[in-house]
């Protein structure tokens, strides 16, 4: 869906699916529409030559001909501290990606420690360290590119439920024992091996 701009150009606002009509009572029809992640990266930057001012609604086929006029650049978004992190995997995608999110790769490369993964369908946690070389953004990049990180607890759920934040984060040069301690702490507090996704 595009937002008009003056006479002869539009802005993307989102990209949006029908999943049909879900009730129909005489003029008033009503559908299930659902906000797509589509060409999230674009919302608000792609702006396009708009042709017919009196139209308000275009199908992707149609847009597809339209010339485009802009791609903003993104604006840079604060980090919002290590203890306020909380993304889902399509945003953490897009953390590792965008250029918006630089901000927050470098703070995620600085530390390492302890961090929480939640199933929301059924919440159930996975409690997981970053230590020696590997920082939590080493580690979460992980997460962002195959959904399991490689480890077996987590394979074969659909990754596009979890949300991720962190629990703790310490300075590289602490000593692994430390923050295996950390973690061993946190998955005792969460019970992540009896009623979560923590085998050891």
């Amino acid at each position: 869906m595009f937002v008009r701009e003056g006479g002869d150009r539009a802005r993307l606002w989102s990209v949006v699916e029908n999943h049909g009509q879900t009730s129909n009572e005489g003029g008033l029809r009503t559908f299930d529409l659902v906000v797509s992640d589509h060409l999230a990266d674009l919302r608000d930057r792609l702006a396009i030559g708009w042709r017919s001012p009196r139209t308000w609604r275009l199908t992707g086929t149609t847009a597809a001909g339209y010339p485009v006029m802009e791609i903003a650049g993104a604006q840079p978004l604060p980090f919002p501290g290590f203890d306020r992190l909380v993304v889902d995997h399509a945003q953490l995608q897009a953390v590792m990606r965008e250029h918006r999110y630089g901000s927050w790769r470098t703070a995620l490369s600085s530390v390492v420690g302890v961090y929480l993964i939640t199933d929301t369908r059924d919440w159930r946690q996975y409690v997981g360290k970053a230590d020696g070389a590997e920082s939590i953004r080493q580690r979460l990049s992980a997460y962002a590119t195959n959904g399991h990180g490689g480890n077996v607890e987590l394979r074969g759920l659909d990754p596009a439920s979890f949300r991720f934040s962190l629990l703790r984060v310490f300075d590289p040069a602490t000593p692994t024992r430390v923050i295996d301690e950390a973690e061993g702490h946190f998955k005792l507090a969460l019970d992540t091996r009896k009623h979560g996704l923590n085998r050891n």
